[in-house]
């Protein structure tokens, strides 16, 4: 039989399971003070990540989640959560709001749990969030990964493998470049920088001074601003608080290598730029730039890309990722694509209209041609369309 102990939050009961117990925290810096230790996360569980995020997007409310082996008191893992009123109801989801790509619990070094370990720890959460003051109706966690560093995510027993209607792209290119840059030849990028190569001042560099960085930012925004508008989408990330995030990001991590930069530039203009952030050996693209169709003739995106990982590669990068979505460019550089879970749980009777909405939409993404006919019946238009 599961064992039930008490914890407090705030005057307010909070229950713990076989096994687990959790705390729950509303502010970041507090949060990493008491966390306090390296753990496994993805790059959008950094240290340097979060603080941004929370630090940028305060309009909603925190809600950090501590959990602990309720015998020896350690910490198992650092839920980084937030509550927000959205459609009418109280959500706990990630904190996201459509920046991070991958979301993921912070697990402690040295912590594997099996799946039992998992669901019982899943199952301690849930009760807890349902004795939060505020009584949350829902929770959604999107976009997670299977394993963390190589650990089990214990959360993705919440949801069905790969029933996120977005996945991964990881490139792993082996210690030798060379061998990798053949693997494309198809993609006749040498072609493209010699074409390239003709404008006078013509170079590749990853930008190591911030403000230059930061004036790369702002050609960035201005050129997907555009390609946005040219194929009819709405584009925020030169808004606030987003544009404040990508920034704060560069001015606190481009000196640690954590936040790279890099641009294609000649004397007439920055022809493409990038940003990512590296953890290790690994590397994500977060956003690519290009100044539009008058330099299609030398792929500056295709070309920013292979210049960045050969550049990284050679500070010892070996994973590179394209991040979320499917984009035939990504295939081309030979990434290979990874599910990710969404999960929603209903925590009151005000979460179940969203959670069957939610189920429904995962289930109709795995039949494909009802998909389509439920769009047109909704008079939406197919992607193709």
């Amino acid at each position: 039989m599961a064992m039930l102990e008490v914890g407090r939050l705030n005057g307010h009961a909070v229950p713990a399971i076989a096994g687990f117990r959790v705390d729950f925290i509303r502010d970041w810096k507090a949060a990493a003070a008491c966390w306090g230790q390296a753990g496994h996360g993805t790059a959008f569980q950094h240290a340097r990540w979060l603080e941004a995020w929370y630090d940028v997007f305060d309009s909603v409310r925190p809600l950090i989640a501590i959990i602990f082996d309720q015998i020896s008191g350690r910490q198992i893992a650092l839920l980084p959560l937030i509550c927000r009123v959205h459609g009418g109801i109280r959500v706990v989801e990630f904190a996201d709001l459509n920046i991070t790509d991958y979301n993921a619990p912070i697990l402690s070094q040295g912590i594997l749990l099996d799946e039992a370990q998992s669901r019982a720890l899943c199952k301690t959460l849930l009760i807890a969030l349902r004795r939060l003051p505020e009584r949350p109706d829902l929770v959604r966690l999107k976009k997670m990964p299977s394993d963390i560093q190589g650990k089990p995510n214990p959360l993705v027993v919440l949801g069905r493998l790969g029933s996120s209607s977005l996945n991964g792209n990881l490139i792993v290119t082996g210690d030798d470049f060379e061998v990798y840059r053949h693997s494309i030849k198809r993609m006749q990028l040498p072609r493209s920088w010699r074409v390239f190569g003709r404008y006078p001042g013509a170079t590749f560099r990853l930008v190591t001074n911030v403000g230059e960085a930061l004036k790369t930012l702002d050609t960035m925004d201005v050129q997907q601003r555009a390609r946005m508008q040219r194929i009819g989408l709405t584009f925020v990330l030169h808004e606030e608080p987003c544009a404040i995030f990508y920034r704060s990001l560069v001015s606190s991590g481009l000196e640690s290598g954590e936040t790279v930069v890099s641009a294609l530039t000649c004397d007439e203009a920055t022809v493409a730029t990038v940003l990512g952030v590296r953890q290790g050996d690994y590397f994500v693209f977060l956003r690519i730039s290009n100044a539009g169709t008058r330099w299609s003739h030398c792929s500056p995106s295709r070309l920013i890309i292979e210049r960045t990982m050969a550049a990284l590669h050679e500070q010892g990068v070996r994973q590179f990722d394209l991040s979320i979505g499917n984009y035939a460019f990504k295939r081309r550089f030979g990434a290979v694509q990874f599910p990710l879970t969404d999960a929603s749980i209903a925590l009151g009777w005000r979460g179940i209209p969203y959670v069957l909405r939610d189920r429904a939409a995962q289930w109709l993404r795995g039949h494909p041609w009802l998909a389509s006919k439920v769009g047109r019946a909704l008079g939406r238009l197919s992607h193709e369309e």
